[in-house]
């Protein structure tokens, strides 16, 4: 794959996790941050299988994910 593109999901990631920190509703905040996450994996496997950023995005798109799903099932 290019390596413009590969950046891109580097540089998606990056802004999507800034807007997390920018939005006080916290299911809002949990959306924007796990698209930051994923973003974050497909950049780690793009580039090489980079582990340590692979590992720690794609743990916290499960964690996110969860509380998404928790919160949803209380409604």
């Amino acid at each position: 794959m290019d390596q413009r593109i590969i950046n891109s999901f580097g540089y998606a990631a990056s802004v999507f996790i800034i807007l997390s920190f920018l939005v006080r509703d916290v299911n809002k905040i949990r959306v924007i941050n796990l698209i930051g996450c994923v973003f974050f994996v497909l950049y780690g496997v793009f580039n090489g299988y980079l582990w340590p950023v692979i590992i720690p995005n794609a743990i916290l798109c499960f964690v996110q994910l969860y509380h998404i799903l928790r919160k949803d099932l209380n409604r």
